[in-house]
């Protein structure tokens, strides 16, 4: 059975850091490219961040271009996310995922009809 599992969320101020992971099994993780997706309070999905299979190519959504890192461990099917000068508005319930398809420019569509989600992690960014 195919799963992902979140954690390392929680507390921190403005200004501060974070590094979320996530534990895949249950299918080919290494020809997998993964992302990072986020939902804030009240609003829609929000992809913030892809990696190929590899790990040697990555994209991000430009309100967290230089903040945020996403990285791979293939060997241990593991997804990572460092997130350094967190803003309030980071606040929210983080999410990995397999691609869905297409290109960065329809991918918060997509997913709108993905439909392999784990628990995800709450990020809450307060002073």
């Amino acid at each position: 059975e195919e799963s992902l599992v979140e954690s390392g969320g929680g507390l921190v101020q403005p200004g501060g850091s974070l590094r979320l992971s996530c534990a895949a099994s249950g299918f080919t993780f290494r020809k997998s490219p993964m992302t990072w997706v986020r939902q804030a309070p009240g609003k829609g999905l929000e992809w913030v961040s892809v990696i190929n299979d590899g790990g040697s190519s990555t994209s991000y959504t430009d309100s967290v271009k230089g903040r945020f890192t996403i990285s791979r461990d293939n060997a241990k099917n593991m997804l990572y996310l460092q997130m350094i000068s967190l803003k309030p508005d980071d606040t929210a319930v983080y999410y990995c995922a397999k691609w869905p398809g297409g290109t960065i420019a329809d991918v918060n569509a997509r997913y709108r009809e993905y439909d392999f989600w784990g628990r995800g992690t709450q990020v809450t960014v307060s002073s």
